[in-house]
């Protein structure tokens, strides 16, 4: 890797963990150089400032998570099976790259107003199954915005709960219900 890579590679690693143990306003570019063994200056070579950066590591890991979801949707056959697969992908980020899932969590609000609105998101991952489960007559009508809010609050609520110490269950082992209380809402939901 070359060595400018490296460096980034560092400054995003660093300010991941920062951004997820003490928040973004919290967290200084003196923070993150000093958890990168760089200089401050260094990350202005990579980065505009901190909230460019923020921008870029949000973006460009929720875009990457929803390839990998909706490539394992893609696998399955019937919502059931799709979601399984989702929240799974969910539950695992949560586990092996708490940094970045707490980081995608707790960053979004300021964040996914800046994404472009033709962009595939993991929402809009979800929304897509959630539709195509309804033309195919596998779930009850309903409105697709609505039927996406409520899968995202049955999964990222109990996330929430875990990052703040609220359930000792790992998310993985929390999979299987989360999928099934996401099923119970679709499919006996009408509008």
């Amino acid at each position: 890797m070359p060595r400018a890579l490296a460096t980034k590679a560092k400054i995003e690693s660093s300010a991941l963990k920062l951004f997820a143990e003490k928040g973004v306003d919290q967290t200084t570019t003196r923070d993150i150089a000093a958890g990168a063994g760089i200089s401050e200056g260094a990350i202005y070579r990579h980065f505009e400032g901190k909230d460019a950066m923020v921008h870029e590591l949000f973006s460009a890991n929720y875009l990457r998570l929803a390839g990998e979801i909706d490539e394992l949707q893609g696998r399955e056959t019937g919502l059931r099976r799709k979601l399984a697969a989702m929240v799974g992908a969910f539950c695992v980020l949560f586990e092996e790259d708490p940094d970045m899932f707490r980081f995608l969590l707790l960053v979004q609000h300021g964040q996914l107003q800046k994404m472009p609105a033709d962009a595939r998101t993991p929402v809009r991952v979800l929304r897509d199954v959630i539709e195509d489960a309804v033309q195919r007559g596998e779930i009850p009508a309903q409105d697709p915005d609505v039927a996406n809010a409520l899968v995202f609050g049955i999964v990222l609520q109990p996330a929430l709960f875990k990052v703040y110490g609220q359930i000792d269950a790992p998310m993985t082992a929390l999979s299987e219900r989360l999928t099934e209380a996401c099923w119970l809402a679709l499919s006996g939901a009408a509008d």
